[in-house]
């Protein structure tokens, strides 16, 4: 049987990261395919220091690309997972980190789970998450995720990078490894076939560029699925209200240990990121244009850095949601034309990779068919908006009450979507959180060890004063145990730095 991308013409309108990402994981899949990425040179790419999650290693291992390959060449370096600072003010709650999973997560796990029920019902027991999962362990130690080769154990983990240098890797590598054709015009309409559907590019040389699948990775300006096919655009502004940013890199300390985890640290009204790359720090303030000027967002990000008026700040403005459908008619949307959930929880590229991987495995099986379709876009809406309900989560949990702008009591006024609901009536009731996650099939997105860490991490409790010694109803977990378990893992993994790929 004839594959249905056979001979097709595959054209991707935008390169930048998501662009190049969608062109390399077509051209490998159907190679048969012709795939043309179309891209105008006088449209700059936002190069600023990102994170990842560890689908950005599945992608490279996929492309068969290595780290040492890939990795100095975009100033990158390892990621263990993000620490949360100033999100909570509760006593000993003031920071926790958020991992990525670990096969060594089974040994602990579970007392996590056990002695945060335990504290949720009034009991007096360590619940913080730091003292049970080791990648916390191996950030604090500023260490590389890999072990030594004795360890029988892997640590996932992702990276820190430079977003325009990984975009530009990446255009190397689908014109010279996969074959996929590069043109660069300034793109000035779209032709409309007879059924609705994309027909060609117009570019300003007078050539269109015809196709049979169309792939808008355009940008916010999304110009194939809001602007031509006029796909709705669902807002998620009533529970994630940040829709700016300012952003700042400032030099690397080389005598400073390379961290190995992103830092979100709360400020007035949003966060900031601190992206560790091996030439520089990335950094960024995410805050809410209802509660802080453009100017006010600088000074404060300026004076949390500490550089006075040293250095150039970018000012940029976001729009948070989805399109209604990532697929339609003959058109795929991926990065920021289809959708922003802002960096909190780094899942930019995870979403591309994951709605890139969910179309081709779609089309593989049913074609290009409404059978295809239907199914693959409730199945990335769902993704989106399950991986809002968590980065919705940290807002409205927050523990934070220094508030001069109002920001962090708003946020903890919003309300919630109805899965969301359940979640936290699980946890605040004294329910079951891990059965309650996997009844609801959030595990697709973030795991009950995530949503624990989320809960745990802020000190989301009864009041020191209410909790009482646990009796003999409350089996007693030997912290001692899983102490001297971590610190002997932990032995096994070496400085961030000495591990990088040179």
């Amino acid at each position: 049987m004839t594959h249905p991308t056979a001979d097709r013409a595959i054209v991707i309108l935008g390169g930048g990261t998501a662009g190049w990402i969608a062109a390399c994981l077509i051209a490998r899949r159907w190679p048969d395919a012709r795939v043309t990425l179309v891209e105008s040179p006088e449209i700059g790419i936002v190069g600023v220091g990102e994170g990842s999650t560890p689908q950005l290693k599945g992608l490279f291992d996929q492309l068969g690309i290595s780290e040492a390959e890939w990795m100095p060449a975009c100033d990158a370096t390892y990621k263990l997972g993000i620490g949360f600072e100033g999100w909570s003010d509760r006593p000993g709650f003031d920071r926790y980190f958020h991992p990525f999973p670990t096969a060594l997560d089974s040994h602990t796990a579970d007392a996590f789970f056990y002695n945060t029920r335990a504290r949720r019902t009034g009991r007096d027991v360590v619940a913080h998450p730091d003292r049970f999962l080791l990648p916390a362990r191996l950030a604090d130690a500023a260490c590389a995720p890999q072990p030594d080769e004795t360890f029988p154990f892997e640590v996932s983990y992702g990276y820190h990078f430079d977003a325009y240098k990984v975009g530009a890797f990446l255009a190397r590598h689908a014109v010279e490894k996969r074959g996929v054709t590069h043109l660069q015009r300034r793109v000035t309409g779209v032709e409309r076939a007879a059924d609705g559907g994309i027909a060609a590019l117009l570019c300003e040389d007078g050539a269109p560029v015809v196709g049979d699948l169309f792939v808008d990775s355009s940008g916010f300006r999304s110009v194939l699925f809001e602007q031509t096919l006029n796909v709705p655009f669902v807002r998620y502004a009533e529970t994630l209200f940040n829709d700016a940013a300012v952003v700042l890199p400032t030099p690397r300390d080389p005598a400073a240990p390379l961290a190995s985890q992103t830092r979100a640290t709360a400020l007035s009204a949003g966060w900031v990121w601190d992206i560790p790359l091996t030439t520089r720090s990335g950094n960024g303030y995410v805050y809410s244009s209802r509660h802080l000027s453009p100017e006010q967002a600088e000074t404060e990000l300026r004076d949390h850095l500490g550089v006075g008026d040293s250095g150039t700040a970018r000012h940029l403005t976001m729009r948070v949601g989805r399109v209604a459908e990532s697929w339609s008619h003959n058109a795929l949307a991926v990065g920021l034309a289809q959708g922003f959930l802002e960096p909190l929880e780094a899942t930019a590229l995870h979403l591309v990779i994951a709605t890139v991987e969910a179309f081709l495995d779609a089309v593989d099986a049913d074609g290009f068919t409404a059978r295809a379709r239907t199914p693959f876009n409730a199945r990335i809406a769902a993704r989106y908006d399950g991986v809002r309900d968590y980065i919705v989560a940290h807002y409205r949990l927050n523990q934070r009450h220094a508030d001069p702008h109002g920001y962090w009591a708003a946020a903890r006024a919003v309300d919630p979507s109805d899965t969301l609901k359940r979640v936290m009536s699980a946890w605040f009731t004294g329910g079951d959180l891990a059965s309650e996650i996997e009844r609801l099939d959030l595990g697709r997105y973030y795991s009950a060890i995530s949503w624990h860490c989320l809960f745990a991490g802020y000190g989301t409790f009864p009041e020191d004063a209410r909790l009482v010694p646990p009796g003999p109803d409350i089996d007693r977990v030997d912290m001692a145990r899983i102490d001297d378990f971590l610190s002997r893992c932990a032995r096994n993994f070496q400085p961030h730095q000495t591990h990088l790929p040179r």
